[in-house]
C-alpha cells in the first residue's frame, strides 16, 4: 500500500490535471488554450506514472478528483474564479502550480516517502517544476 503522502501527492496531481482542463475551457485567447491543454497533457503523463507506482504497490488507481479538503478547495476556488478573462486564469493556474510545487518540494524533504515513492517523485517533480515556470511565463504574458 502506497504512503499517504504518496497517495495525496498523486490526488493533488490529478486536480491538477482537472485544473488544467478548466482552465483551458475558460481561456479566451486560442493560444492560451493550446498551451494550457498541452501542459494539462504533460501533467496526465506525471498522473500516470504515479497511478503505475499505486498500481505496482496493489493500490487503487487515482481516476477522480478529490471531494473534500484543501486540494479540491483550492483547484475548486481557482478554476471558479476565472472569470473570462485569460489573465484571471493565468494568475490561477501560477497558484495552482505554486501550491503543487510547494507540496511535492515538502514531500520531497520529508521522510515519509519509500524509496520506490521517493524516486517517481523524484521523476514527476521535473515536470512539476516545468508547471511552475509555464504558469509563472503565462502570468507574466497575460498579466
Amino acid at each position: 500500500m502506497a504512503t499517504t503522502t504518496f497517495k495525496s501527492l498523486t490526488d493533488t496531481t490529478f486536480d491538477s490535471v482537472e485544473g488544467y482542463r478548466q482552465a483551458a475551457e475558460k481561456a479566451d485567447s486560442p493560444q492560451l488554450k493550446q498551451a494550457l491543454a498541452a501542459r494539462g497533457q504533460q501533467r496526465e503523463q506525471t498522473l500516470q506514472q504515479m497511478n503505475a507506482e499505486l498500481e505496482r504497490q496493489g493500490d487503487e488507481l487515482v481516476t477522480k478528483g478529490t471531494l473534500s479538503g484543501e486540494v479540491h478547495q483550492m483547484w475548486q476556488s481557482i478554476t471558479s474564479m476565472f472569470g473570462n478573462s485569460d489573465d484571471n486564469v493565468a494568475e490561477r493556474v501560477e497558484e495552482g502550480e505554486d501550491y503543487l510545487k510547494g507540496k511535492f518540494e515538502k514531500a520531497l524533504e520529508s521522510d515519509q516517502l519509500e524509496a520506490s515513492e521517493r524516486a517517481i517523485v523524484q521523476q514527476c517533480y521535473d515536470d512539476i517544476c516545468r508547471g511552475e515556470q509555464f504558469g509563472d511565463m503565462i502570468e507574466k504574458q497575460y498579466d
